[in-house]
C-alpha cells in the first residue's frame, strides 16, 4: 500500500509512520495544502489520510481535486470535527471513510486496510492469477500449489504487478511505489530490473507463458499472454 498522510501535526505523522512502516506500507507525508497538492498532481497513491483542517486551505477542497484526478485513490478523512456536516460531505464528495481524532493506530490500520482491499483487491484477502495465489494476511505465495520464498520488496512487486495487470508500469512508477521518498536518492532504477529478474525466476513454471513482459522502451506489464 502506498499512502499519502496529509496532516499538519508532525508528532501524529511520525506516530502513524512508526506504526504503519512495520508492515507494507510506504508513508509519504505532506504537512500543507500546497504540498499536498503538489504530491498529488506528481504522484498517484491507493490511500491518502487527509486531515480536513490545514493551514492553507480545506482538506475538502483536496477532496475534490484528487477525485478529478484519480478518482480510484482511496481516501480517510481524519479530523478533531466531529460534526455530521463534514463526515456527510466528505463522504459525498468520494471519501471512503471517516476517523475522528484521537484515534487508536490498531483501527486505523484496520480501515485502511479495509480500503485497500475494497478498491485495489475488490473485497478478497486472497489473490489469484492463472497458477498464481497470493494470501495478503498470511503474506503466502503459492505458484502451482508449490509455496515459494519472496523477499519483501519481492512480495510488494508481484502484488503491485497483479492489482495492476494488463497496465504498463514504467521503472520509475515501480520504484516509487516501492521505495516513496527514499527513490530521490537514488542514482538510477537499475535494480528494478534486478528485482524483476528474481521475481520471474521464482514464479516461473515449466512450459508455461512468461507473466512479467518487457515493453521496450516503457516498462513491464504483468499478463497472461
Amino acid at each position: 500500500m502506498k499512502l499519502l498522510i496529509v496532516e499538519d501535526q508532525q508528532e501524529l505523522v511520525d506516530n502513524i509512520q512508526a506504526y504503519l512502516s512495520r508492515g507494507d506500507v510506504v508513508c509519504e507525508s505532506a504537512r500543507n495544502f500546497a504540498e499536498a497538492q503538489d504530491r498529488l498532481l506528481s504522484f498517484t497513491y491507493d490511500i491518502v489520510l487527509l486531515d480536513l483542517m490545514l493551514p492553507d486551505g480545506s482538506g475538502l477542497n483536496l477532496l475534490r481535486l484528487l477525485k478529478r484526478m484519480n478518482p480510484e485513490t482511496g481516501v480517510l478523512i481524519i479530523s478533531a470535527k466531529n460534526a455530521l456536516d463534514d463526515k456527510i460531505k466528505g463522504l459525498e464528495l468520494g471519501a471512503d471513510d471517516y476517523l475522528t481524532k484521537p484515534f487508536h493506530l490498531s483501527e486505523l490500520n484496520a480501515r485502511l486496510n479495509a480500503i485497500f482491499r475494497r478498491r485495489r483487491l475488490q473485497g478478497h484477502t486472497v489473490l489469484e492469477h492463472g497458477s498464481i495465489r497470493i494470501d495478503t494476511d498470511t503474506r503466502e505465495v503459492t505458484v502451482a500449489d508449490q509455496p515459494i520464498t519472496l523477499t519483501v520488496k519481492e512480495y510488494e512487486l508481484l502484488l503491485f504487478f497483479i492489482t495492476n495487470k494488463n497496465r504498463v508500469l514504467t521503472k520509475q512508477v515501480i520504484a516509487e511505489h516501492l521505495w516513496g521518498d527514499d527513490v530521490d536518492l537514488l542514482d538510477s532504477f537499475d535494480f528494478v530490473y534486478q528485482h524483476i529478474k528474481n521475481l520471474r525466476k521464482k514464479i516461473a513454471i515449466e512450459d508455461s507463458e512468461e507473466h512479467i513482459k518487457t515493453i521496450y522502451g516503457l516498462g513491464y506489464k504483468f499478463t497472461n499472454r
